[in-house]
């Protein structure tokens, strides 16, 4: 591999953390549109609760990573710890509010959530399958 192609390489896998972000939203914005035709409002009112905190808990985890890693490399930026430890515990205080909220009103609203709650798993799929796409057609 040439210094060019391995440069070009590096430019385009240290984009993924921008570009996952962007699938997720792509993705709950398809999806709960085929969730409402398909099965009504409700769980697609669900599926668009699970997908919002999905995406939120994925930003405020990559807030706690970088700031566990910035702690550990020592740049020289002090962060709060308890405000990691708080963000750290209220994404799942927030899951399970909104479960139990969606639970007494609509258990078919429940299903919606658990699925919007996988929006991760369907934002890093959408990546690989792109990585490879870029990889096969560039030759990186």
């Amino acid at each position: 591999m040439t210094e060019d192609v391995a440069a070009a390489a590096e430019s385009f896998y240290s984009g993924a953390l921008r570009r996952i972000p962007r699938f997720m939203l792509a993705v709950a914005l398809v999806c709960s549109l085929g969730v409402w035709l398909r099965f009504g409002w409700r769980p697609a009112l669900g599926f668009a609760l699970g997908s919002t905190i999905s995406y939120l808990n994925l930003r405020w985890l990559e807030r706690v990573v970088i700031v566990l890693v910035d702690r550990v490399t020592k740049t020289g930026q002090k962060q709060s710890t308890q405000g990691v430890v708080l963000r750290f515990f209220f994404r799942y205080v927030l899951m399970g509010l909104a479960a139990y909220a969606i639970l007494t009103v609509s258990p078919a609203s429940l299903y919606g959530l658990f699925a919007g709650l996988f929006l991760p798993v369907a934002g890093i799929a959408c990546e690989a399958g792109y990585e490879v796409y870029v990889a096969v057609s560039r030759g990186l």
